[in-house]
């Protein structure tokens, strides 16, 4: 073996493994048309990356009525069925982050987040307020979790 193949196998060899692994593109369909420009999850390694999900109704491109509190509900409701279309659910999730259109709403968002998850065993999190999200939405959230 050439030095310069050592030196890439020991390259290799000291790579995180999810940098090691091939990505699984992932779409069900459950929540989103599939010809939209992303993946619903990819997954590399044992890492799971969900694309921000805004409070659409599944199969379609129409937000939830009702403000803040129902556009919320069906964000988190989106993540669970988008979980549970590839063997996943919620317990598997490790980092969300959080966009807002009104960073005021931020409260609203809490009452119902707490809902989705066990007391105690909350994702890392991040949230900010964004000038615009797709489709006119008050919400978005995007997650990380791990098989």
């Amino acid at each position: 073996m050439s030095r310069l193949s050592l030196i890439a196998a020991a390259a290799v060899a000291m790579m995180p493994f999810a940098a090691q692994a091939e990505a699984e593109f992932l779409n069900s369909g459950a929540v989103l048309p599939t010809n939209l420009p992303f993946s619903e999850m990819v997954i590399v390694g044992d890492t799971l990356y969900l694309s921000g999900q805004i409070g659409n109704v599944p199969g379609t491109l129409e937000l939830a009525e009702g403000g803040i509190e129902a556009e919320s509900r069906q964000v988190m409701d989106n993540i669970k069925i988008s979980l549970e279309a590839h063997g996943y659910d919620m317990t598997n999730l490790v980092k969300c982050t959080v966009m807002l259109a009104d960073i005021g709403e931020w409260g609203a968002f809490n009452g119902v987040y707490v809902d989705y998850f066990e007391a105690g065993r909350f994702p890392a999190r991040a949230a900010f307020g964004a000038s615009g999200l797709a489709l006119g939405a008050r919400v978005e959230v995007d997650c990380i979790g791990t098989k």
